[in-house]
């Protein structure tokens, strides 16, 4: 007998679990648990209203650690830092003597992240550009020479970043993209604006031979890419 909490598609295969208060609380109870410093960098980013929604979940930093670790991370570079989160969770699964590379234009949020790598004893880990991305990844040494690395920032860049970061990355090495289902607005034909950005995102990692990746219902969707 099929267990209520998963949901079959009458036209095919796919097997579906419907995500509720209680399935998510599960999931988040099978995570490493968050530190002092990461609970209160989750307090003080909520504290921030609706900008709160850009930090990533717990369990997605959790994640965010452990690829750093399977890949044995020296050299990680993140697009989109906001409160710091990501960034903490990278530079905790950094091999040791590594570098997180971190992209942002704003000076107020990363101010907030800043004291909490501080707190965390990471900050050493850290390079942090307050600079247009764009600017930066392109001035970047060509090497593959990345590890690692994390997009989560304006889903219009996407694809300019990308484009900048693959030639950068060691084979093996990993590009996380977050956000690609916006929503689930990526699924639409007539989607518009950051939803048919990153719907355009997506049909250009598929098509990017220089990559295997795999798109994850993790919180608004991850796309894991692999540098062949």
């Amino acid at each position: 007998m099929t267990d209520p909490a998963v949901a079959r598609h009458e036209d095919d295969d796919v097997k579906t679990v419907h995500v509720t208060p209680e399935v998510y609380a599960y999931i988040v109870a099978q995570a490493e648990p968050a530190t002092p410093v990461q609970e209160r960098l989750i307090a003080r980013t909520r504290a921030l209203g609706g900008p709160s929604q850009m930090q990533v979940p717990h369990e997605q930093g959790v994640l965010l650690t452990l690829l750093a670790r399977l890949t044995a991370a020296r050299r990680i570079v993140e697009v989109g830092t906001f409160t710091g989160y990501s960034t903490l969770a990278l530079a905790q699964g950094l091999e040791p003597g590594g570098r997180v590379l971190a992209c942002d234009i704003s000076e107020e949020w990363t101010s907030i992240a800043r004291a909490a790598w501080a707190e965390a004893g990471v900050a050493d880990r850290i390079d942090l550009r307050i600079a247009p991305a764009l600017e930066t990844l392109a001035a970047l040494p060509p090497e593959p020479e990345i590890d690692l690395v994390f997009l989560d920032a304006d889903k219009g860049g996407y694809r300019a970043y990308w484009d900048e970061l693959v030639p950068r990355v060691r084979p093996g090495g990993l590009i996380l993209a977050d956000n690609v289902l916006f929503g689930g607005d990526a699924v639409r034909a007539d989607a518009t604006g950051g939803g048919l950005a990153i719907r355009e995102f997506n049909a250009h990692v598929r098509a990017d031979d220089r990559v295997e990746s795999v798109l994850l219902p993790i919180a608004d969707g991850l796309t894991i890419a692999r540098k062949r």
